[in-house]
């Protein structure tokens, strides 16, 4: 028995059956209407839903700061509890619903306060990086002492004691001379020791103050 042929139409050889989603997109622009199709609409419904998978992560003062819907609030609470994977899929989907009751202008607002958070870990990092260079700078090099100060010195609220440092560099360097490390074969962490890292401390803290170039350190 021969089955029914599906109802449709043909646009440039391919056949487009009446009820697809491309059968509702070439309809619409025959209108000439503004009416989004089910793919446009899918994908801002999963653009909504990522957003606010997202906003999981969001600070606790950015978060608050948005004016959200005690609901959403509260579902949002809620899938940061849920551990379950079915349970937290459906949970985004929830929240991915109530993300589509928002003002264009919460969601914008959204949008920056996750940018923000953002850029503030990136710039954390590289503080952090930063820091880094230095200190082994300073316990490899004797000359990189010399830079350091003269740094510190043009920094206003910097304070940077040269005996203590050269102090601390001196037994920095013993420290890793009396220490055996491990192969790097065997992708242990290098063991350093206490005043390794109180060099590190205070690179940090006279850092923060500078807004040093992020490629000074590297000169």
């Amino acid at each position: 028995m021969s089955r029914k042929p599906k109802r449709g139409y043909y646009v440039k050889g391919h056949f487009v059956a009446e009820g697809s989603e491309l059968d509702l997109e070439l309809k619409a622009e025959l209108k000439g209407t503004t009416e989004k199709s089910k793919t446009d609409l899918k994908r801002e419904s999963d653009q909504l839903q990522d957003l606010g998978e997202q906003l999981l992560t969001l600070r606790a003062d950015l978060l608050n700061g948005l004016g959200l819907s005690d609901k959403l609030m509260d579902t949002i609470a809620d899938a940061k509890r849920i551990t379950n994977f079915e349970g937290r899929r459906r949970q985004m989907q929830f929240i991915g619903k109530l993300m589509r009751l928002l003002e264009p202008e919460t969601l914008a607002a959204a949008q920056a306060a996750l940018d923000f958070q953002h850029k503030g870990s990136a710039e954390d990092k590289l503080a952090l990086h930063q820091a880094e260079q230095w200190r082994d700078r300073l316990v490899a090099d004797d000359a990189a002492l010399t830079d350091w100060l003269a740094l510190a010195a043009q920094t206003p609220g910097a304070e940077t004691d040269p005996q203590h440092l050269r102090a601390l560099i001196r037994q920095a360097r013993k420290d890793a001379q009396a220490t055996p490390q491990p192969p790097e074969s065997q992708g242990t962490a290098v063991r350093h020791g206490k005043a390794y890292r109180e060099i590190f401390q205070i690179v940090k803290a006279t850092l923060s103050t500078t807004g040093e170039d992020p490629d000074a350190a590297t000169h």
